[in-house]
C-alpha cells in the first residue's frame, strides 16, 4: 500500500517534536540562565543582555540533535582587541566551570563550549557560548550587529580573524515563517538521521531563498519536493549565491566547492527521483523519531537517541 508522504512528513515532524523531552530541554535553559547570570554578574556594564540563539532561538530544533547558545554581546570599549574579548570570557568560564569541577570549557570554532558533568540521569548539558563586540560605541542597541573571533580556520576565515554578524537579524529572518521552518526541520532530520555533513545553516538559507525565489505551494510533501528542487536546480549554478541574513557580504555558497555543490544536487535528485518511483522510500530520507511513534508498535519510549551537537556544528 503506498505511503500517503505529506502525513507521513506531518508525522515525521510530530516525533521529532521538542515537547516530548520537556524535562531535557528545562534542564539545558537553567544552564543556559546560570551562565547568563553569571557572565552578567562578571562582566556587568561591559555587556549588553546576552541573546539566546541556536536552533531553539529560531524554533528549528528537533528533538535529536538541538542547541541552545548564548550569544554575549560586549560594548566597543570593554576589549582593545577581538581576540582579547574571546580568550578573557573563555578564560573566566574556565575558571568558573572547569576549575570547580562542574564542567569541561574548551575553545572552539567561533564559540566557547561548556559541558557539565553528566547528573543523575545520566543527561550531560551542553552550552555554546558565542562572544561578540559592538561595531562602534553605543551602536549595537540600534542595529544588532557584533563582530565575532575566529578561533579555527573555519567558514573561509583564517583563525585569529573576525567577521561581522546579527544573530538577531538572523533570527529575525525566520520569524513568523512557518512554512519555512517546517522544511528546514525536515531537512535537519534528513541531515542527522542520513549522517549528511551540511550546515544546518546552509539548508535553512537554501530553504528560505527556495520560498523567496520560487512558488512552493501545495500539501507539506509538495513544498518538500520543491525546496528540494530548488536546490537540485541551482546549487550548481556558478552566478548562485546565499547571503547571511546577519551579513549581506558573507556568502555561504564560497565555502562550497564545485564537487559540494554537484554532490549535493545529486544527493537532491536522489530523493526526489526514489520517493516518486516508491513512496516507502521518504521512510529512508525522512524517518519518523521512534521513540515517540504512537502510529505503530513502538510507543513513547522517553528521550533516548538524542544527539548533542559537536562544536563544528553549532551556531547557526
Amino acid at each position: 500500500m503506498a505511503v500517503n508522504r505529506s502525513e507521513h512528513l506531518a508525522n515525521v515532524l510530530e516525533t521529532h517534536r521538542m515537547s516530548y523531552i520537556d524535562k531535557l530541554v528545562q534542564k539545558f535553559r537553567d544552564k543556559r540562565e546560570d551562565i547568563k547570570e553569571a557572565l552578567e554578574e562578571h562582566y556587568t556594564s561591559d555587556i549588553y543582555s546576552p541573546l539566546n540563539s541556536g536552533s531553539f532561538g529560531k524554533h528549528t530544533a528537533i528533538n535529536i540533535k538541538f542547541d541552545l547558545d548564548i550569544v554575549v554581546p560586549f560594548k566597543r570599549n570593554s576589549f582593545a582587541t577581538i581576540e582579547e574579548m574571546y580568550n578573557a570570557v573563555y578564560d573566566f568560564l574556565y575558571e568558573k566551570y572547569e576549575n570547580t569541577g562542574l564542567a569541561q570549557v574548551r575553545k572552539q570554532k567561533v564559540s566557547i563550549g561548556v559541558i557539565f558533568k553528566a547528573d543523575k540521569d545520566g543527561d550531560q548539558i551542553s552550552i555554546d557560548v558565542v562572544p561578540g563586540r559592538e561595531i562602534s560605541v553605543d551602536s549595537y542597541l540600534n542595529v544588532r550587529d557584533l563582530n565575532i573571533y575566529f578561533n579555527k580556520d573555519t567558514w573561509g576565515f583564517s583563525k585569529g580573524t573576525y567577521m561581522k554578524t546579527n544573530i538577531q537579524s538572523q533570527i529575525d529572518t525566520i520569524k513568523s515563517r512557518d512554512d519555512e521552518r517546517k522544511i528546514i526541520r525536515l531537512l535537519k532530520i534528513w541531515k542527522h538521521s542520513n549522517s549528511e555533513s551540511y550546515k544546518s545553516f546552509l539548508m535553512e538559507l537554501f530553504t528560505l531563498k527556495a520560498f523567496d525565489k520560487s512558488t512552493i505551494t501545495g500539501n507539506l510533501w509538495e513544498k518538500t519536493e520543491g525546496v528540494l528542487r530548488y536546490i537540485k536546480d541551482n546549487v550548481t549554478r556558478e552566478d548562485f549565491t546565499l547571503k547571511d541574513p546577519g551579513n549581506p557580504s558573507n556568502d555561504l555558497m564560497k565555502n562550497l566547492t564545485w564537487f559540494d555543490r554537484q554532490n549535493l544536487s545529486n544527493k537532491m535528485k536522489n530523493i526526489i527521483d526514489r520517493i516518486t518511483e516508491n513512496s516507502e522510500n521518504i521512510k529512508t530520507y525522512f524517518p519518523v523519531n521512534k521513540d515517540f511513534d504512537t502510529t505503530e508498535s513502538y510507543g513513547l519510549k522517553g528521550s533516548s537517541g538524542l544527539s548533542i551537537p559537536k562544536d563544528d556544528q553549532r551556531f547557526g
